[in-house]
């Protein structure tokens, strides 16, 4: 049976991965517009044909960042998009590497989807990526009322911080795999198509570590192999999540529907 669903699992990552060809070119326009790079600090409001982050940059607050093509956060490099509320709009793919830290979007505290925006806790930001969010080898991932009308794709990585995908809508599927972090919660997200999470670990140990699978509705299956220490359906009493497909591996006692 457990190769059954590695078997699923493998079919659900090279499903999602072979997608990443459709990813929104610029329209002829956006030659047009600047291209930009931040070193550090600020990115300022603006329209730009891509963004590449060296540094650490921040979105301020009631910025209005526009990128017609994609963003890119290089190895080490800091994206923090989830402190102040903004409006960011991505034509084409987020694109983190190796040991960055990519945060997007702030909201005030719904329904234990609390990942407040620091600069104003009753604000909340809009970002909308018309592409795929996908981080190889991250340090920590902040994925937060995002709009993702591609796929989610975060595959290794990890630290000491924790890791959070909440209150998003992702059209296409989530993969997470192979990441270890403090802590790792998929919480109050509608998805489209797949979640298929394979060895995750969380190294917390308070007071009873797990990775939190709460309150998702998704279209598709939901696969779950080798998450450490376990699984679970969070912290919300009598709410499971909801699954058009199938429910396979660890997740299986943690959803209604078929």
């Amino acid at each position: 049976m457990l190769k059954t669903w590695k078997a699923l699992a493998a079919s659900a990552a090279v499903a999602t991965l072979s997608v990443l060809g459709f990813a929104s070119a610029p329209s002829a326009g956006a030659a047009q517009l600047p291209s930009y790079t931040c070193t550090g600090g600020d990115i300022p409001s603006g329209n730009y044909a891509s963004l590449t982050v060296t540094g650490a940059c921040d979105v301020p607050d009631k910025g209005m960042v526009n990128v017609t093509g994609n963003v890119y956060v290089a190895p080490h490099a800091i994206l923090d998009a989830q402190t102040a509320p903004s409006t960011i709009t991505v034509g084409g793919n987020v694109i983190a590497a190796s040991g960055s830290l990519l945060g997007l979007g702030c909201q005030p505290d719904l329904s234990y989807a609390r990942h407040p925006c620091m600069v104003d806790p009753t604000g909340s930001s809009t970002v909308t990526i018309k592409g795929n969010v996908i981080a190889t080898g991250a340090d920590t991932v902040l994925i937060n009322g995002t709009t993702v009308d591609g796929n989610v794709i975060l595959a290794g990585g990890g630290g000491e911080n924790p890791w959070s995908v909440k209150n998003n809508t992702i059209r296409g599927n989530l993969t997470i795999t192979g990441v270890t972090s403090e802590f790792m919660v998929i919480l109050r997200n509608t998805i489209g198509g797949n979640v298929t999470l394979v060895n995750i670990t969380e190294t917390d140990t308070d007071p009873h570590p797990a990775v939190e699978i709460v309150v998702n509705k998704i279209g598709g299956n939901l696969i779950c192999i080798h998450l450490l220490p376990r699984a679970a359906g969070g912290f919300i009493t009598g709410q499971v999540n909801t699954v058009g497909g199938k429910s396979i591996g660890q997740c299986a006692n943690l959803v209604s529907g078929p």
